[in-house]
């Protein structure tokens, strides 16, 4: 049940990210959106969602190895 709830909480983030990766590739193509007036907004947009969505999975993935005690020094929790 616990992997189900973890592959769930990671599902979104992931999906915003891919959102964020397909609005800067067509930017590049300079295939406009309707819900955006600029392709300059679109691709600021894009990127938002790809840091977004991979700054959670990242941290998300950091906090699990903190607290399995799977990381190196750098990243150890502070007492």
């Amino acid at each position: 049940m616990g992997r189900l709830i973890a592959l769930l909480i990671l599902l979104i983030p992931g999906l915003i990210a891919t959102l964020g990766i397909k609005l800067m590739r067509d930017t590049l193509f300079g295939i406009l959106h309707p819900m955006y007036v600029h392709l300059v907004i679109q691709f600021l947009a894009g990127l938002l969602f790809f840091i977004a969505g991979l700054a959670f999975v990242g941290g998300f993935i950091l906090h699990r190895d903190r607290k399995r005690n799977l990381t190196k020094g750098r990243f150890k929790k502070k007492a």
